[in-house]
């Protein structure tokens, strides 16, 4: 009989209720892959000010979005669809960097399930230190720690995946069937930002950005733009920053606006509170007549075949 194997599901995580808030952040601001605050044994005293600071805010962002973030209830359904697109031989485990089930709660999972042999499929799809790096890194310091025997691959980006860019197509022409056939659409490709100096450093986060963008607009001819979205903190961020994107455009005369969520496979905060809300408030105050995004690829049926085209070629 074939022994079964694992793919283990890489993602940030969000917190499940209004209570979760707060330690969710305390996580996330203490990593010193995502950012550096001061000396690394000051680092969780400053991300606790930090927390305390911000938390009343976000709380209520989550507040306007059901009270907690979806990314959890989203990630376990595309580990079930991938289960079921790559058969009986395979079992899907989800593993959240800032929040549960943690890493160290999903290799339990698969050593209770006895399977040794482990395809860590990371679901940001541009590879940056700050995610997939940072999520590969607590991974095998957890291993380390077991001293469990596993044999573990790693997939840490998909950004010129055929059947990703097709996923990213298809999303696309559903948004533009929402707008009249004569419409003028610009669509904007909207980013997670990342601090310039990670870029410089040799992150190869923003060339994949493009490569994807380039892949993608192969299949349209309609004017597009690329921006960054969700910085945090002093430091140089990538730019345009979306915001800045929708101002340049308004005064251009852009009436009509489709984003694409690009480094992003999962609806979650970023997406349902600062694009549909911030973003589509600014946009209506600048003058820009119809504002629509595109979903998230969730469990687009395309994106699961892509994901199971990654662990496949992965496995051999």
């Amino acid at each position: 009989m074939t022994k079964k194997r694992a793919v283990l599901l890489l993602q940030m995580g969000g917190p499940d209720s209004m209570d979760a808030v707060e330690p969710f952040l305390l996580n996330l601001f203490s990593d010193r892959e995502i950012i550096k605050i001061g000396p690394a044994w000051l680092q969780p005293v400053i991300a606790r000010f930090i927390v305390k600071r911000r938390a009343r805010h976000v709380e209520e962002n989550y507040r306007l979005i059901g009270g907690r973030s979806p990314l959890r209830k989203l990630t376990e359904e595309q580990a079930a669809n991938l289960e079921k697109e790559l058969g009986n031989d395979y079992r899907c485990f989800v593993a959240m960097r800032y929040w549960h089930p943690t890493t160290i709660e999903a290799l339990a999972e698969i050593k209770k399930s006895v399977i040794s042999d482990i395809t860590a499929v990371s679901l940001y799809p541009h590879y940056s230190k700050a995610t997939t790096g940072s999520s590969i890194k607590e991974l095998k310091r957890v291993l380390a720690e077991a001293k469990v025997s596993f044999t573990v691959r790693y997939i840490d980006s998909f950004h010129n995946n055929p059947l990703y860019i097709e996923a990213l197509q298809d999303r696309i022409r559903e948004g533009l069937n929402q707008f009249h056939p004569l419409a003028d659409v610009e669509l904007l490709f909207s980013a997670h930002s990342l601090p310039v100096s990670f870029i410089e450093e040799g992150d190869p986060y923003l060339e994949q950005i493009q490569e994807s963008v380039k892949q993608v607009m192969k299949s349209f001819d309609v004017p597009y733009h690329l921006s960054f979205q969700s910085k945090a903190g002093p430091v140089k961020w990538l730019e345009p920053s979306t915001d800045e994107m929708l101002k340049s455009l308004a005064e251009s005369g852009t009436k009509n606006i489709l984003v694409v969520p690009l480094s992003f496979v999962s609806d979650h905060i970023e997406t349902l509170h600062e694009i549909d809300i911030e973003y589509a408030k600014k946009a209506w105050e600048l003058g820009i007549a119809r504002f629509e995004r595109v979903p998230s690829l969730n469990s687009s049926p395309k994106f699961i075949r892509c994901l199971a085209d990654l662990v496949r070629k992965s496995d051999g």
